[in-house]
């Protein structure tokens, strides 16, 4: 196997994750990655703040974090445009609604818990289209 391999080819088990490990300014690099999801203002102060906003790892997970929330707010748009024209269906449309307000909301608490265990665990996981504009918001070197 060569040494530079990404996965094994038995098992596909990942053969080197960089994992953060490393304390910045006050906190540990994960915990603070972690911290970025805990509501919009942490991640935009780690953007600011001096230790923080030169480290990839939290710069990543803040940007992430911005990512989720912005798609959260169009989500919840598109819900509240679905839930107007649902009022035309008589008690149909407002279970529905429910129904499926309740799905997307469980979806997104999925998703943060997710987000926050592999930020602890130093992952820098990527969201499908999130990810992706958080990893060009933070360029390798």
């Amino acid at each position: 196997m060569p040494d530079t391999a990404a996965y094994c080819p038995g098992c596909g088990r990942a053969m080197r994750s960089a994992r953060a490990q490393g304390t910045l300014g006050a906190l540990p690099e994960p915990m603070a990655g972690a911290l970025a999801y805990f509501t919009i203002i942490p991640a935009i102060v780690f953007l600011l703040v001096e230790p923080y906003r030169k480290n990839r790892f939290v710069r990543f997970h803040s940007f992430q974090c911005i990512g989720v929330w912005l798609a959260g707010l169009v989500i919840a748009a598109m819900l509240r445009v679905l839930g107007l024209l649902l009022l035309f269906v008589p008690l149909l449309g407002h279970l529905l609604l429910l129904v499926v307000s309740m799905v997307v909301s469980l979806g997104f608490i999925v998703v943060w818990v997710v987000l926050v265990v592999k930020a602890l665990q130093g992952e820098m996981f990527k969201l499908p289209l999130v990810g992706d504009f958080a990893e060009q918001q933070t360029p390798v070197g």
